[in-house]
């Protein structure tokens, strides 16, 4: 790969980075909308179906595109031209049957999965919601091709398209249920039906992309082709074990949501609830999920910005340095997710207030919240492993959090109803979190990932914004708490200046060095406070 190329590679993953982190936001947003227009029993019936409409999102979106980027590049470094015969053909009808497989499992499945969500109303609307695999193959192929040729604006663009169709089509059922023109019911139809539309609508961005693109692509003019013989086993190894492996790794949450919506109500009724008050419990409970995914998106995000810097070639040549830039991955992920839960973890009664107009389930959120940190360095662990080529040994990892997940939904729930939901998730994440450690540490051993960190440095930090939020909760949290306005005045500014009071003592106390901190995003600003009042040595 030419400098050319790697610079293109390395600029293209911050705007997929930033695209992903837009798009995440505002999938945290509607949702908090769709709850306070729909209610709780609302809420709990997209969550039923979202899990489901995740994973055909992450499929088209980062599995699929990343394993056929991966096959265009070979090609293309080959001198190979991509032709209908030899490429796109093998690779639509590897995926076209592949999702038609997947198609059927969920349309015929779907009685059963009604029965194991408990609620017989889903059969219809999962049977509909098969309908969204079926434009999984053409998207993957048209994102995969333009990656492959290091051209990432396509992916960025068509996937911040896609999520305002389907944020303004949520939101526009969710307004028409909430004015009773159509029922409850609707909410899950409109769900697939903003899915479908964003899918559309993202194919004709990455369609136009492909044809601007293609006049100036020395890629349709190679003098080689691939008609004389199509590599099918490598096709479909490539398609399959690594795209669905690298889906994978983006589904952390999306499982654990995917657990929920099967094992929640069912257990709950179990226990002895009544059906309305378990669907109500359930969507209570899924109050958290748009949190933890904005606060574990923005929080990894940052330390994710190095992940770029780290692979398996630049291991071997520049050891060094690639292990000054996992350690710094490492331990601002860590910083991040101890001053996130527990500066949410104190303001969470206001947060609940203010974003789901009452304080119903703030002890068991609470609890959840704890799954922020683990979520936040689990992520981080996982990219960097992936990163150094360790892509389906991740998606195992995920796939055991998944199967402790669900287990520990079983047993913990009709016990402890909410709070036992709140529980298997820390243990299923937790579970995550040390399986990614230990090969972590198994793979690079000479990296002090731990024991490295300043410790004395975090608690400071952690001391005087805890300290802070909570003088300040004490003095006006009474003044705020029934007035909307004022509530979200207070949230966001006791976020930001707690934030900001954790981030200045962390530096000024040597939380971090000055080489981690040369790596880190905005680190002129940053060096500014680490060295104010420090002595020169």
């Amino acid at each position: 790969m030419s400098d050319n190329e790697t610079s293109r590679l390395v600029k293209g993953a911050v705007v997929l980075s930033i695209a992903g982190l837009i798009s995440k936001v505002l999938s945290a947003v509607y949702r908090i909308v769709l709850q306070n227009l729909t209610g709780d029993i609302g809420f709990y019936m997209y969550q039923q179906l979202y899990p489901l409409l995740g994973i055909a999102t992450m499929l088209a979106l980062y599995g699929f595109p990343s394993a056929i980027s991966s096959l265009t590049a070979t090609e293309l470094e080959k001198g190979r031209a991509l032709s209908w015969r030899g490429f796109y053909r093998p690779i639509l009808f590897i995926l076209g049957s592949f999702h038609l497989l997947l198609i059927a499992i969920v349309y015929f499945t779907a009685p059963l999965l009604a029965r194991l969500a408990g609620d017989e109303r889903f059969v219809g609307l999962y049977q509909v919601t098969a309908a969204v695999f079926l434009i999984v193959p053409v998207l993957a192929l048209f994102r995969g091709i333009q990656q492959g040729k290091y051209e990432m604006a396509p992916t960025a663009f068509s996937q911040i398209g896609e999520q305002f169709i389907r944020v303004g089509t949520i939101i526009a059922g969710a307004l028409l249920v909430s004015q009773g023109i159509f029922q409850i019911d609707a909410i899950g139809t409109t769900a697939v039906l903003a899915s479908l539309l964003g899918g559309v609508s993202a194919l004709v961005v990455l369609v136009c992309f492909y044809y601007k693109n293609r006049k100036h692509s020395p890629a349709d003019v190679k003098a080689f082709s691939l008609e004389e013989a199509v590599p099918w086993k490598k096709y479909v190894k490539t398609l399959l074990l690594f795209g669905v492996a690298a889906a994978m790794n983006h589904m952390t949450l999306l499982f654990m949501q995917l657990a929920d919506a099967f094992t929640f109500v069912p257990r709950l009724m179990a226990s002895g609830a009544a059906e309305i008050a378990a669907k109500e419990m359930k969507g209570v409970f899924d109050r958290g999920q748009p949190l933890i995914q904005v606060v574990t998106i923005i929080g990894s995000s940052i330390a994710l910005a190095i992940i770029p810097a780290i692979n398996y070639q630049k291991l071997k040549k520049q050891r060094e340095q690639v292990m000054n830039y996992i350690q710094t991955a490492m331990h601002v992920g860590i910083f991040i997710a101890i001053g996130a839960v527990l500066g949410l973890f104190i303001i969470f009664p206001e947060v609940n207030q203010l974003l789901y107009k009452n304080m119903q389930g703030t002890g068991e959120l609470r609890l959840l919240i704890i799954a922020i940190g683990m979520s936040t360095i689990s992520i981080i662990g996982a990219s960097i492993l992936q990163s150094l080529g360790m892509i389906v040994r991740t998606a195992v990892f995920i796939g055991i959090s998944f199967v402790v997940k669900v287990g520990s939904n079983l047993i913990l729930i009709p016990h402890f109803e909410v709070y036992g939901a709140s529980i298997a998730t820390i243990l299923s994440l937790s579970v995550l979190l040390l399986l990614v450690g230990i090969e972590l540490y198994r793979k690079l051993p000479s990296v002090s990932l731990y024991r490295s960190m300043s410790w004395k440095s975090l608690a400071a930090a952690s001391l005087s914004m805890v300290i802070y939020l909570l003088v300040m909760q004490r003095m006006f949290s009474a003044l705020v708490i029934d007035i909307r306005l004022l509530l979200l005045i207070y949230v966001l500014f006791i976020s930001v200046s707690g934030a900001g009071l954790f981030l200045f003592v962390l530096l000024k106390t040597g939380g971090l060095t000055e080489a981690q901190i040369r790596i880190l995003p905005k680190s002129a600003y940053l060096l500014r406070i680490y060295h104010k009042g420090r002595k020169k040595p």
